[in-house]
């Protein structure tokens, strides 16, 4: 049975953790190289990847995908966008993250 793992930043693997997921930290820098190890490995059968860290991951293992059907890549928003000095209204990013992916908006 292939495994699911999450590819974030030191800062929020803990949150992942906490919530019980396989999660591989590591920074901008090792992002690439270790999406690609992942990805060779063949353990996994869903690696999400932290946008803040590769922002297009498809795009960037296009290469190293090419002939394998797993692993499959989901781009998860990046926490930190959120609460950028260039994001507003981190309500308003947050609430048009659910809308995007749901497709209707959620209130409490």
């Amino acid at each position: 049975m292939r495994k699911v793992v999450v590819l974030t930043d030191h800062e929020t693997a803990t949150g992942f953790r906490l919530a019980g997921a396989e999660v591989v930290d590591t920074t901008p820098e090792h992002a690439q190289a270790t999406l690609e190890k992942l990805i060779t490995e063949g353990d996994y059968g869903l690696v999400a990847v932290d946008t803040s860290l590769i922002a297009d991951p498809a795009a960037s293992t296009a290469r190293i995908m090419r002939g394998r059907e797993l692993p499959i890549l989901l781009p998860i928003p990046s926490l930190k966008d959120a609460f950028s000095p260039d994001t507003v209204d981190a309500k308003a990013y947050m609430g048009k993250l659910v809308r995007d992916t749901i497709g209707f908006d959620i209130k409490l």
